[in-house]
């Protein structure tokens, strides 16, 4: 009977001291196409076992040099995995019960034909390959955090999965979920995890680079190819030489672009931009969007070729919402760092907050859940989050805004007697409000607001300037 089908052969530790018995059984094993290893003491066996770990052993518990039950400890000690056969005479079925208690598999009364040894080495390889997939299942379960991932939801265990398995490949993979899923963070785990590691990550977001400055951002420039450009510049592409190269919103560049990107993936080769000499380079490609990049090609929106380029290996992020107690994890994590990094001692979240975060549908993803995390942080102190601290997060019961949603000031901001005010009066007052509330710290205010800090400052120089004409203007 054939071993289980593998591209590799298995190898067979056979512990035989009986020279005419051992060539018996390395004639039975070869035949039916294992790798034997034979040893005729135990000593030599368990160094043999050392140098080559064997993914079965036939022992003799008769040894010149050693008990063989002190090897099946041995080998058992060393590799609890290993699957150990026992060849025993008649005399010596109590000591083969026993050693089958000690971690034997099974045990062959001689004499015995090739069937009944193969059927039983069969046997006991493929309760190895069990036990090793139920040990990997526990590692699993225990693996909360990944490469810049938390979170140990089945969900996310698929996809550790698949990073660990696709990371030493060259191929292409394509990153598809919600914005605020990860997708730069799986891209850096895959990078990590690669042979790539030592060379460089480089990272270019198509939807925030304006698209006449796209093409040199990605392919680099020569001095004078456009206005502005002083000197030559390496672009992305030639960063990222011997390294991952991460094109984030993919879906978002133009066009015409396109097609020069399907060259550099097809050929290895980029032209800067106002140069006309190809150099060479050495990426490895992985690209992301939050669209459903096939209905983008279906749509015209994106060349079908390119698609096929790069969407060799799928990797779909799941949303937070279907990641169960993985919520709460992340929320700790970020309540520990944030506390940390605040001076504040909240520590740990109350148990009905907890519950809420849980019930949360967390439209913004993991991202949507660090803001509401730092926004109560830079609020509050104490021991533990409350719910009164945790700001109104959205949904259909909460009543809040979808500005209130992602923990801004406004979600106390009543609607008076109807009025509608300027937007710009709505701006100023909230600005000076969350200064108000944060003690004029304009980089806390900027972050309740969701803003840039420099907005802020460029807000208030302008309101001064206003302020200035005008009482000027009264005093005339």
């Amino acid at each position: 009977m054939p071993p289980l089908s593998s591209s590799k052969k298995r190898r067979i530790l056979l512990i035989e001291d009986t020279l005419p018995l051992a060539r018996l059984y390395t004639e039975f094993l070869r035949a039916a196409a294992y790798d034997v290893v034979h040893c005729p003491c135990g000593g030599e066996a368990l160094d043999a076992a050392s140098a080559s770990p064997p993914d079965a052993v036939i022992l003799d518990l008769k040894l010149p040099d050693m008990d063989g039950l002190e090897v099946l400890q041995a080998l058992q000690a060393r590799d609890p995995s290993v699957s150990v056969v026992i060849v025993t005479a008649h005399g010596s079925i109590d000591l083969a019960v026993e050693a089958m208690r000690l971690g034997a598999f099974d045990f062959i009364v001689k004499p015995f034909n090739a069937d009944r040894l193969n059927l039983t080495l069969r046997n006991a390889l493929e309760r190895r390959t069990l036990a090793r997939m139920v040990e990997g299942y526990r590692k699993d379960l225990d693996r909360g955090r990944f490469h810049g991932f938390i979170g140990g939801s089945p969900e996310m265990q698929a996809v550790y999965r698949t990073i660990e398995s696709v990371a030493a490949s060259r191929a292409n993979v394509f990153i598809t979920g919600e914005s605020g899923t990860g997708k730069e963070v799986a891209a850096q785990a895959i990078h990590r995890a690669s042979p790539r590691r030592d060379g460089a990550f480089v990272a270019l977001n198509c939807a925030a680079i304006p698209k006449d400055l796209l093409e040199s951002e990605i392919f680099g420039h020569v001095k004078g190819a456009f206005t502005g450009a002083a000197g030559d510049r390496a672009g992305a592409a030639l960063l990222a030489d011997g390294g991952t190269l991460f094109l984030d919103e993919i879906c978002e560049m133009p066009f015409d672009l396109q097609s020069k990107l399907l060259r550099f993936v097809q050929t290895g080769t980029v032209n800067r931009v106002g140069s006309g000499r190809e150099e060479r380079v050495d990426v490895r490609f992985v690209a992301a969007t939050n669209r459903d990049p096939l209905a983008e090609v279906q749509a015209g929106r994106f060349r079908e070729d390119l698609y096929y380029r790069l969407h060799v290996i799928p990797l779909a992020l799941p949303p937070l919402r279907d990641r169960g107690d993985d919520v709460i994890e992340i929320a700790r994590s970020f309540l520990t760092d944030y506390a940390h990094e605040e001076g504040r001692a909240l520590s740990a979240f109350a148990p009905e907050v907890e519950a809420r975060l849980r019930a949360h549908d967390w439209p913004g993803n993991v991202r949507q859940l660090q803001n509401v995390v730092r926004n109560v942080v830079v609020l509050n102190d104490g021991p533990r989050v409350t719910l009164d601290m945790l700001p109104p997060l959205g949904g259909p019961d909460a009543g809040a805004s979808p500005r209130a949603a992602c923990g801004s000031p406004m979600a106390d901001v009543s609607e008076g007697n109807g009025a509608v005010q300027p937007l710009w009066q709505v701006e100023k007052d909230m600005i000076l409000k969350a200064l108000r509330l944060t003690g004029d710290d304009v980089p806390r205010a900027a972050l309740m607001l969701e803003i840039s800090p420099s907005t802020i400052y460029r807000k208030l120089q302008q309101w001064r300037g206003v302020g200035s004409r005008t009482a000027g203007e009264t005093a005339a």
